[in-house]
């Protein structure tokens, strides 16, 4: 009996690998050599390709499709009906297969509703991809991207919470992590304990 949930109208393919606590809503289709991490949810018509990996606690909202390269680490979320993509430069009637792209989503990224990321890019750790997005290069930990393309508009703290920035340092106002930016990145420099 398997320790995670799957409705009976989704496909779960032999060698697909899937973590205790996961919910497969309906219609999905989870293919073999597919890696889905502990206490995931896939939400309606969401298909997971062989190759494609998902850390622990990913929220995958209806109509998304994760291709073979796509890897999603710890507590990514991704919106309703966003892409990915693993080609280049697509045609129906010429293979390749032999030129997939990978995609890394670092831990704690959040992909807005039908936003695109095209693939062989890396979306740094709690990056914020704003709804219809479309991202075509690699984008800094903490960044808010909107767009087409993608451009970054500010930062955002790893609680979800958008930050300001005076002198090169920003403090969430919700739960006082405090960041240090220069050279056009964003870096976390203190976090508080449990009780701050």
């Amino acid at each position: 009996m398997p320790d995670y949930f799957a409705h009976e109208s989704s496909y779960i393919d032999d060698g697909a690998q899937i973590g205790k606590g996961t919910k497969i809503w309906h219609f999905c289709h989870v293919m073999p050599g597919a890696v889905i991490g502990e206490r995931c949810n896939l939400g309606q018509n969401v298909v997971v390709m062989p190759g494609s990996r998902l850390g622990n606690n990913v929220k995958v909202q209806n109509n998304v499709s994760i291709y073979e390269g796509v890897v999603l680490e710890d507590d990514v979320f991704c919106g309703p009906s966003c892409v990915f993509t693993n080609v280049v430069n697509p045609r129906s009637h010429v293979s390749r297969k032999a030129e997939y792209q990978s995609t890394l989503v670092r831990r704690g990224t959040s992909i807005g509703a039908n936003a695109t990321i095209l693939c062989g890019t890396t979306l740094g750790e709690y990056s914020f991809i704003g709804a219809g997005a479309v991202v075509r290069s690699d984008v800094p930990a903490f960044a808010i991207m909107v767009g087409v393309p993608a451009r970054r508009v500010g930062w955002m703290c790893r609680c979800g919470v958008r930050l300001q920035v005076r002198d090169s340092r920003a403090t969430c106002g919700a739960c006082g992590t405090v960041y240090h930016e220069s050279d056009g990145l964003l870096r976390l420099i203190d976090r508080p304990g449990p009780s701050g």
